[in-house]
């Protein structure tokens, strides 16, 4: 048992927003807790899964996770969900299918905005989720609140019989505060019933269930309304309001402590009344939220007289100093900029690139090879850095599972206007999983002619490692039953001529394979089988070195684009036809190289050798 789960009751403990969601979800007495990882909302279920007496799940997608806890919710359980932003898109259909009939256990959706794109392919704003789908959210602004919040949304969420959005944001999750804590709840569970008119949504049952809805949407109102959780800041000086939710909310009152400021815990349903009230006490009004104009564009409806992003910046963390220089706007006052320090060290840029001895730097290098007839279709994962230098091998980057589906559009049309291109996707294995499978039955259906690379590296390594189907263990780290990819890409149509698994590290026979396929005709599967170099699976050879004697200057080796590799010299010389030619010397960094071989197979003069040995005549 994790020593947090022992703590005693009222005990105050150092936590992040994550880590604090977690504690709530299991306070409150949830029964079902499952997630898709995916930055910043990642650690959420790592957490809960330390925890006893809940079942705790990653699922194979959003979608997945939310119908388990939607299921668990209709059995009379509490049950949690969560995931990030984009996520959410992906988890949509059960999301606002659920709408009408609602939740019997409280069901909380706890959904991370990557607010600033920390990591991420957009920054949307999940509040507008709470408003489709007539339902309540709320939003934390530290760890304190995060706690409090997810235990108060499953209360909301039982008394009303419906979902509740707890609404994170990249600030909240990674921050750590301190935070009070109690013991787990120990809720009955709600009776289970066989109701089908409520909870089976075909049209004639759907349309009974719309007065329902709207008249939970007044109950919802009123909770808003009279929920501790919407609290009026005093301050005294009356020139200026502000009205904030969430992290916005700390840093409009660190930025102006004098200013009075409602503060927004349950931001939908808006407390329309409270809030006009505020406004009638104060000169001017600002709406500090991130990042869309919501409660603002609300307010204006309401014949409220606000400002927001007409003054704020339109995207990113609004951040103390931003709201300072906003407010000061307003009141015609000049804030000072802050001064820089004149010794302030230049950064050295760190361009993202992959791990020293990635399995992913070999297909990419191959595609790199091959670059003048393919187009190259990416997906989300750590294998979207093959976009940057050496390799300049994705040519699209959407969302999970739209490499497949994106080649097979790319090449109907290409097979017409460019028929020397050939089309390859790059998808990962928990992608696969996760989305890709049904393009790659899409493709075998319609004969597309595209050469699918599943790059498996038995993790989810972006999000820090995490186990899925493909892996054999369950977040518990329990052996579970294995995805064979072999049968599951022949059942789903794939000829077995053309799947193969291919060893990374074996970059001829790999690059051989390659080339073949995307000369073949219809749909091939080429899976690279390597682990990540940042799992327990992942076992190092020895570290290589360059013999500096032997070395040619020749630089293939810098095209893996491994980061152990370093220039440390370059010369101009002219060959024999008096042509200048640059050479490039390079090392390798032993405590960083893992031995994987590749660099070996791409010089010339082989004089890449293990650390220990030297170059053989």
């Amino acid at each position: 048992m994790n020593v947090i789960a022992e703590a005693p009751a009222l005990s105050r403990l150092l936590m992040s927003g994550n880590e604090a969601v977690a504690r709530g979800v299991w306070e409150a007495g949830a029964r079902v807790a499952t997630a898709y990882p995916g930055t910043p909302s990642t650690e959420i279920l790592e957490s809960l899964a330390d925890y006893p007496d809940i079942n705790v799940q990653w699922s194979v997608n959003e979608k997945v996770a939310l119908e388990v806890a939607i299921g668990a919710s209709i059995a009379g359980g509490r049950a949690f969900c969560a995931m990030k932003h984009v996520g959410l898109n992906v988890a949509a259909d059960p999301l606002l299918s659920q709408t009408l009939p609602g939740a019997n256990g409280g069901l909380v959706i706890g959904v991370a905005d990557d607010v600033g794109l920390s990591s991420s392919q957009n920054e949307q704003d999940s509040r507008y989720w709470g408003r489709f789908g007539h339902m309540p959210v709320f939003e934390p602004g530290d760890s304190q609140e995060a706690r409090d919040m997810v235990m108060e949304a499953f209360e909301v969420s039982e008394r009303h019989g419906v979902a509740a959005i707890l609404r994170l944001t990249t600030r909240v999750c990674h921050v750590k505060a301190m935070a009070e804590v109690g013991e787990r709840l120990d809720p009955p569970l709600k009776p289970f019933e066989i109701n089908p008119r409520r909870w089976v949504v075909v049209p004639v049952n759907a349309k009974a269930l719309l007065p329902n809805m709207f008249a939970r949407d007044g109950r919802l109102t009123e909770e808003s309304t009279n929920s501790p959780l919407n609290q009026e800041w005093s301050g005294s000086d009356s020139r200026l309001g502000i009205i904030a939710s969430g992290p916005a909310a700390m840093n409009a009152r660190e930025a102006c402590p004098d200013a009075p400021l409602f503060k927004l815990g349950m931001s939908h349903p808006m407390p329309l009344e409270r809030l006009k009230a505020f406004a009638a006490k104060v000169d001017k009004v600002l709406v500090v939220e991130e990042v869309e104009p919501l409660i603002e564009t609300e307010l204006k409806a309401a014949g409220v007289a606000v400002h927001g992003k007409d003054v704020l910046p339109q995207y990113g963390e609004l951040t103390a100093p931003i709201v300072r220089q906003t407010v000061a706007g307003l009141l015609g006052e000049t804030v000072p900029a802050p001064a820089l320090a004149e010794t302030a060290p230049e950064v050295f840029p760190r361009p993202p690139t992959l791990c020293a001895g990635c399995p992913h730097l070999t297909p990419f290098y191959c595609l790199s090879k091959l670059r003048k007839k393919v187009v190259i279709t990416g997906d989300i994962g750590c294998y979207t850095l093959g976009v940057g230098h050496p390799w300049n091998a994705v040519d699209t980057c959407t969302c999970m599972g739209a490499s497949i589906t994106m080649a097979h559009g790319l090449e109907a049309v290409l097979k017409e206007t460019d028929p020397s291109k050939r089309l390859v996707a790059t998808i990962g294995d928990s992608t696969f999983l996760h989305m890709g499978m049904q393009g790659l039955v899409n493709m075998v259906y319609n004969r597309a002619n595209v050469t699918l690379l599943l790059l498996d590296n038995a993790t989810v390594a972006m999000t820090g490692g995490q186990d899925h189907p493909g892996t054999g263990r369950d977040i518990h780290g329990m052996e579970t039953p294995k995805v064979d990819y072999r049968t599951l890409c022949l059942a789903l149509g794939v000829d077995e001529n053309h799947y193969h698994d291919v060893d990374p590290y074996d970059l001829p026979r790999l690059f051989k394979i390659l080339r073949t396929e995307v000369e073949a005709p219809g749909v091939s599967v080429i899976r690279t089988n390597r682990p990540c170099v940042l799992t327990d699976k992942f076992c190092n050879n020895p570290p290589l070195k360059v013999v500096d004697e032997d070395c040619t200057g020749c630089g293939n080796c810098l095209a893996v684009g491994c980061p152990a590799i370093m220039v440390t010299r370059r010369e101009t010389t002219t060959d024999n036809r008096g042509r200048e030619k640059e050479l490039t010397f390079v090392k390798i960094d032993s405590e960083f190289c893992t031995g994987c071989d590749t660099c070996v197979a791409t010089c010339g003069p082989k004089c890449i050798v293990p650390a220990t040995a030297e170059a053989t005549p």
